[in-house]
């Protein structure tokens, strides 16, 4: 074992969460996958919304539906904020973490710089979070402003009434975008949690955790429920 610890096994795990983290984020961005599953659903419930938005002259109950979201957001940017800040102390002091994982046989032992770089790698996806929500709640505000600028109907501002509720909607999947994002940044998270018992274990709470997130936005009822589709999975 080289003075850092690092074994090839620890870079095959890494090499292999890269490969699946940044490989499932393209693949429901683009192509088929983006064409459909849960994302693609509330998209298209979402332009409904806006579009009956543009509709109604009181638009208190749309304001408290983007405000009630905000503060989802809002909570998990700072929850993403306390478990860094944890992470960090847990940093400082990773020769007792080491001295006390010594004392359970089914924790792989190693190196000093090795539960440090764990630790960091750890803090870096929560970090990410935290900017991904933290997005998602400053765009939500914005939405709420574009909510309020759409001009009341008449039969003369149709297409003006129109065009914001595009611009809103649209807005508003960028919203959705981000803290989906930070969402999955915590699934990946329980995920890296495997590599402090061993690199193989990470691989496959990895390959797990991307098949949950498979399961859960493109096979669930949810998503047969929000498309309306009549096919809900049992």
């Amino acid at each position: 074992m080289p003075m850092s610890g690092l074994t090839i096994a620890d870079i095959a795990a890494l090499i292999w969460f890269f490969l699946l983290t940044t490989g499932y984020s393209y693949a429901t961005s683009h192509g088929k996958l983006a064409q459909s599953g849960i994302v693609h659903a509330i998209n298209r419930r979402r332009v409904e919304w806006m579009t009956i938005m543009a509709m109604r002259e009181n638009r208190m109950l749309d304001v408290q539906v983007v405000a009630n979201l905000s503060r989802g957001n809002a909570f998990f940017a700072s929850t993403s904020l306390f478990i860094t800040g944890a992470l960090a102390a847990l940093f400082g002091n990773v020769e007792e973490l080491q001295l006390m994982a010594a004392k359970y046989p089914f924790l792989l032992q190693t190196t000093v710089f090795m539960w440090q770089l764990k630790v960091l790698f750890q803090m870096g996806i929560f970090i990410f979070a935290f900017f991904k929500f933290a997005w998602a709640y400053r765009l939500s505000h914005y939405t709420g402003i574009l909510i309020g600028a759409t001009p009341i109907p008449s039969g003369r501002n149709k297409k003006i009434c129109n065009s914001h509720a595009e611009r809103a909607a649209e807005l508003a999947g960028l919203v959705e975008r981000h803290a989906n994002g930070g969402l999955r940044a915590y699934y990946f998270g329980i995920a890296a949690l495997g590599w402090f018992i061993h690199p193989a274990l990470f691989m496959l709470t990895i390959l797990w955790v991307v098949g949950v997130l498979y399961r859960r936005e493109y096979r669930s009822r949810s998503l047969a429920v929000i498309a309306g589709d009549g096919a809900a999975r049992k």
